[in-house]
């Protein structure tokens, strides 16, 4: 159950970031809004995933899931430039954090 927390904190940290960028400086309200919603609820889920995993390996996953997630809605959403180097450093981050899951299962 911890880990599908910890997915969820990393999909809000996506939700939080987008909003940041929509929020043009804190100018939007409502996009500045959101993105505290999103804060609160990405860390509070981390919080509570971080009770029964280790931190450091529940740190990397989450911010892996933030990383890799902020990328792709910025080139899929925002017109982020999508080159070849990126998309195989994205990949490499998953790698990471699929590994990092597979480690840190057993508890």
């Amino acid at each position: 159950m911890a880990w599908l927390i910890l997915i969820a904190a990393g999909v809000f940290e996506v939700a939080m970031a987008y909003s940041l960028k929509m929020s043009h400086g804190f100018t939007q309200v409502w996009w500045a809004v959101s993105f505290g919603v999103f804060a609160v609820l990405s860390f509070g889920l981390l919080a509570m995933a971080l009770k029964s995993l280790e931190v450091g390996t529940a740190y990397a996953v989450w911010t892996g899931i933030g990383a890799v997630g902020t990328a792709v809605v910025g080139i899929l959403l925002l017109g982020d430039d999508a080159s070849i180097v990126k998309i195989v450093s994205i990949g490499l981050i998953l790698t990471g954090v699929v590994g990092l899951n597979i480690a840190g299962a057993g508890h």
